[in-house]
């Protein structure tokens, strides 16, 4: 049955925000949109079909139906579970093994700190559709899928969830989502690792303004023994100010402002050092062996993730 049927701060913000956050548009998850995820989810099955899919298989032992190897009986073991044409050739009672296909576990973390609500909330609103395909994905492959918000402390929490008609539960709470609070990503997800045992796939949805660095927050998740997947959000209107003359600067996330003299020339070492930002935090990830994805709000929800099926790192 288908959807529908059951239906800072290395370039900080250079302006003051005007406009109010979108979270609440209603169209944000309207049937155009669910229309794209029941196609993204049927590309993702074509993926997950393949050799994607053997990497799903933990190297634990349970009541799976590939088998994996004997052990001796041992009192109390189930007699269904012995392999007699084994003893027939061993004179042994064994008992046999079998590999577990465990679900995989999805964190989609969202980065709902002041930053993202910058440009009527561009950023915010992209990284929520993102969010909310990856989402859909992961239930509609029997995933365990949970969603949390970040900026400095962790906020909204959704508890995981499996099947796709969950779905609609997903919509409802990244409509609940604005932007708000400062960035610090390795605070914040020092606490997602605390309270999330259970290890898995972290999605981490963000511009990547922390003033602390944007290699903390992912490096927690690393040393962690969680598996980061970071899908940077990019506008470039972030790159290009129409700012002209003396203006005062503020700062979105702390409310500090500065007096700058803004010149052609000021504008274009302003965009070459946004640029080295972006690059410097691509190369930290591809070193590092991070999936990354260049996730600009002009590229359309469903091509970016369609790009990520090509490039791997997300089924499993």
């Amino acid at each position: 049955m288908g959807l529908l049927s059951f239906l800072r701060r290395a370039a900080a913000p250079l302006a003051r925000r005007t406009s109010p956050q979108a979270a609440e548009d209603a169209e944000l998850f309207d049937e155009a949109f669910q229309r794209k995820l029941e196609y993204l989810a049927m590309a993702s099955k074509r993926v997950f079909a393949g050799v994607m899919k053997a990497e799903r298989r933990t190297k634990k032992t349970g009541s799976g139906v590939e088998f994996a190897d004997h052990r001796d009986y041992a009192p109390g073991d189930d007699f269904r579970s012995l392999d007699w044409h084994a003893y027939q050739r061993f004179d042994r009672l064994l008992v046999r093994l079998f590999e577990e296909e465990e679900d995989l576990s999805i964190y989609l973390v969202v980065d709902s700190s002041e930053s993202m609500g910058f440009h009527h909330a561009r950023k915010l609103r992209h990284a929520k559709r993102l969010a909310a395909a990856l989402a859909y994905v992961g239930l509609a492959n029997l995933d365990r899928v949970s969603i949390v918000t970040a900026d400095s402390t962790l906020g909204l929490r959704l508890e995981p969830t499996r099947n796709k008609k969950r779905i609609f539960r997903v919509f409802e709470f990244l409509r609940r989502v604005e932007a708000g609070g400062s960035t610090d990503l390795g605070s914040a997800l020092r606490s997602f690792v605390a309270q999330h045992k259970r290890r898995g796939l972290a999605v981490l949805l963000s511009d990547l303004y922390d003033p602390a660095g944007f290699e903390r927050g992912i490096n927690v998740l690393r040393f962690n023994r969680f598996e980061p997947f970071v899908l940077h959000v990019v506008d470039r209107a972030d790159a290009t100010p129409e700012l002209r003359g003396d203006v005062v600067l503020y700062d979105v996330e702390t409310g500090d402002e500065r007096e700058v003299t803004v010149t052609p020339a000021v504008l274009e070492r302003y965009r070459s050092e946004y640029d080295e930002y972006l690059a410097r935090i691509e190369r930290f990830c591809v070193s590092h062996q991070v999936s990354y994805f260049r996730a600009d709000v002009d590229v359309p929800f469903d091509e970016l993730v369609l790009r990520v099926f090509r490039r791997g790192g997300f089924l499993r």
